[in-house]
């Protein structure tokens, strides 16, 4: 496995002077460098992959076992080995399978639970279920983490389809979140929806009783109007949630993973439960696309290759997510808890020490607003940011046709500019048509210098509908897990994220004052002494 990451690793230094638009020499390239699969076209062309890396990647996919561990994931295996349990959010979207987790088979209560959604969605949305003052009007789903961050993106990615209630989310503790969320909507018409596995989430909880007070200001019975999603029936009814509206799901589902079922609900209340159905579908076709085709002709295993040669190979430290789609606005957020909550480790699965770099710094921005506020460092900064653009064939707005294909120019032309970028030469005869002469002409040529030869992907899907966007969280899911692979590390635990929660615990009494925290550090004391008004 070493002499495969030996040989990525050689084969990256030596590309690092290698001029991505000298590539083109070979009028082949984009059709060599692409691949159309699941009504999508991905396109790497424009990167320092040569045939020969590409092949060195596959190899190294290979060597480091990527295909058993896919295969073993589906299986049901407990690859999430420092919980022991399976990773299984994709039988979430695969509801004719029979799988089995320590022998028994986990499908008919996902399917009973799916069904009970959907029944309940039915009855919300036609206004059988009512408020304690009519019908249903708004929505609101209280979460933080994968119980937020999933549902907001795709609730804001299907707004075309979303022709129920209104939806809202509450997810910050800060007490501004629910106040203004809150603001204008009637307790008496207002569904919550409480999203938290364990139910004792300190924020999910905190934000929830305040929701629970504010609609018991105006009903008489507010936990009428909660539902929870949880796995455990037992809290939920301690807060006066009864079962039949508590919607729960296995261990074997990460929440930066759950959107596929109860913590979807938000979704399925907004789109209803056929389009919910289709978003299934295209998460299913993405797995059966990602299990069946071969290492070089997968589109998640060619995502993750490319990520693998730019991050490890190539030493960039960051990447950018480009949406070319102003719906897919909470993308970037979204894959940055994907990324890397699932792949910023240190260690291997063995807990040994990692001898390389794990995950990149994930961020983004739909174009073309990022155009006018990051692209200057993208273009003439002095790293190198890879950068990864989503834009679709056909829009939804068919009356503003233009729009679109501005839209589509700016991607098309942002990439083109980051790979082939201006000469010195060309800089100098712009200075000069603009008057500038002697030592000023050299001035103002060398800021309108482009050095180029930056990275970019694209990837093109037709329209953005639920049955895309399921492929496109499905794409993105499968990246990472072969990401996750190739580094030997576990990409469904996240023990990075409880410290914090367990000192922020313990700072509540240094806070109000019941602790002097003699405990701490000077600074941690310092902080909390001023914040409390002592210092």
């Amino acid at each position: 496995m070493e002499k495969a990451w030996s040989a990525m690793e050689a084969h990256a230094e030596a590309a690092q002077g290698r001029r991505i638009e000298a590539l083109f020499e070979a009028p082949d390239r984009a059709a060599m460098f692409s691949l159309q699969a699941c009504g999508m076209l991905f396109d790497y062309s424009k990167t320092a992959l040569n045939g020969a890396a590409l092949g060195i990647l596959v190899d190294l996919a290979s060597a480091t076992g990527v295909e058993a561990q896919r295969d073993a994931m589906f299986a049901a295996d407990k690859i999430n080995t420092t919980e022991d349990r399976a990773v299984l959010h994709t039988a979430l979207r695969n509801l004719d399978a029979r799988i089995d987790v320590d022998g028994q088979d986990i499908m008919p209560e996902i399917r009973e639970t799916l069904s009970r959604m959907q029944g309940f969605v039915k009855d919300v949305r036609s206004g059988a279920f009512k408020g304690q003052g009519g019908p249903i009007t708004d929505v609101v789903n209280i979460g933080i983490g994968g119980s937020d961050l999933g549902p907001v993106m795709a609730n804001i990615a299907l707004t075309p389809y979303c022709n129920g209630p209104r939806v809202h989310f509450i997810s910050n503790v800060d007490g501004a979140d629910a106040t203004d969320t809150l603001r204008g909507l009637d307790p008496a018409t207002t569904l919550v929806i409480v999203a938290s596995k364990t139910f004792t989430t300190i924020e999910t909880m905190t934000n929830a009783e305040t929701v629970r007070l504010w609609m018991a200001e105006s009903v008489a019975d507010p936990a009428v109007q909660f539902v929870a999603l949880s796995s455990r029936p037992d809290r939920t009814a301690a807060f006066g949630i009864p079962e039949a509206r508590t919607f729960g799901f296995g261990d074997f589902v990460g929440g930066r993973y759950s959107v596929w079922g109860p913590i979807g609900l938000s979704l399925m209340l907004a789109v209803g439960p056929e389009d919910f159905d289709e978003f299934l579908a295209g998460g299913a076709e993405m797995d059966a696309h990602f299990r069946a085709a071969p290492l070089a002709d997968n589109l998640p295993i060619l995502l993750a290759l490319v990520g693998v040669w730019h991050h490890q190979g190539m030493g960039y430290p960051t990447r950018a997510v480009l949406p070319y789609e102003q719906r897919l606005l909470r993308l970037p957020a979204y894959l940055q808890q994907l990324e890397m909550e699932s792949n910023g480790k240190r260690v291997t699965k063995a807990g040994a020490a990692l001898p390389r770099e794990t995950g990149p710094v994930v961020w983004g921005e739909p174009g073309t607003n990022g155009q006018h506020a990051f692209y200057q460092l993208l273009h003439q900064g002095t790293q190198v940011v890879p950068c990864e653009f989503l834009v679709g064939r056909v829009g939804h707005e068919p009356e503003l046709a233009h729009h679109h294909l501005l839209l589509q120019a700016n991607c098309l032309a942002q990439s083109e500019a980051l790979m082939v970028g201006r000469s010195l030469e060309t800089a100098r005869e712009i200075a000069s048509s603009l008057g500038y002469e002697g030592n000023e002409l050299e001035t103002q040529a060398a800021q309108r210098v482009f050095a180029g030869n930056r990275p970019s992907t694209t990837l093109i899907y037709e329209r953005l509908d639920p049955r895309t966007l399921g492929r496109i969280v499905a794409l993105y899911e499968h990246r990472v897990f072969v990401e996750g692979a190739i580094l030997g590390i576990n990409s469904f635990d996240q023990w990075g994220v409880e410290l914090g929660k367990e000192l922020a615990t313990a700072l509540g009494p240094v806070l109000s004052g019941e602790d002097d925290g003699h405990n701490k550090d000077g600074s941690t004391r310092m902080l909390a002494n001023y914040l409390r008004g002592a210092g």
